[in-house]
């Protein structure tokens, strides 16, 4: 069984522009990220998806495998499904760039999932929370599970609704969806031809289309988890975590 790792580096941000390209570690963002990805042990190989020749030449400076994409991908599983249609991988772990501090134990962990589970199309993991205020935030993404460990759905707001505690209850009922995915690549290819869905145009969440439309999404937890880098401040406390463990 051949399991891929993809990593869509968009240029543009919103937020942040170039962030992917950021270099004020002595590196580049998503080579932080590629890099970590190597240290994983049940991936054959870690590809960047790219949608600007600038991101194509510095990952040629250390010596990444990349391949140009469309502009026009409206997400980075389009972008994925792209860069991997021509390939013999069984599993696609969907990593986004932004996360280099993601922990390669993490990766294996999510890849055994499908592994271990034939059957499954689709795995995501999740971290408990630290406080009531993570999980008011809605740009954290909470999830609930069945007894399975399938999510029954996603959401920005506080999932479930603690009805006694004006909303939040117990930090330890909630579950912190963590942004990487591993899928078959078939289901891949299937899921990104899927039109968009009413749970997914609300809660802007990707992953609402696959339950909306019959499929299941297995749950790990994990005990380590990282933020993922959306802006030029998050950014400085990264560069300081790395220039303060040199």
């Amino acid at each position: 069984m051949k399991i891929l790792a993809v990593i869509p580096a968009r240029y543009e941000s919103t937020r942040f522009p170039g962030k992917v390209l950021a270099k004020d570690t002595g590196k580049y963002l998503v080579q932080h990220t590629w890099e970590r990805a190597k240290q994983a042990k049940l991936l054959d190989s870690v590809l960047i998806a790219a949608d600007d020749t600038k991101v194509v030449e510095a990952a040629k400076s250390f010596s990444a495998d990349c391949v140009l994409t469309s502009k026009d991908h409206q997400s980075g599983t389009d972008r994925i499904a792209e860069a991997v249609k021509d390939t013999d991988a069984d599993i696609i772990i969907n990593l986004q760039a932004d996360e280099p501090e993601i922990d390669p134990a993490n990766i294996d962990y999510l890849a055994s999932m499908l592994i271990d589970n034939p059957d499954c199309p689709m795995a995501t993991l999740v971290a408990g929370f630290e406080n009531a205020e993570q999980i008011c935030d809605p740009n954290i993404v909470k999830v609930v599970t069945d007894i399975n460990g399938r999510a029954i759905y996603f959401s920005r707001s506080p999932i479930p609704f603690g009805r006694d505690n004006g909303g939040v209850g117990d930090v330890s009922n909630y579950l912190r969806h963590l942004g990487i995915y591993a899928y078959r690549k078939d289901f891949l290819m299937k899921f990104t031809t899927l039109p968009q869905s009413n749970l997914e145009k609300t809660e802007k969440l990707e992953q609402l289309r696959a339950i909306e439309n019959g499929y299941y999404i297995l749950i790990g937890k994990v005990t380590h988890s990282c933020d993922g880098i959306d802006t030029p401040q998050q950014y400085e406390e990264f560069v300081k975590r790395v220039n303060g463990s040199k």
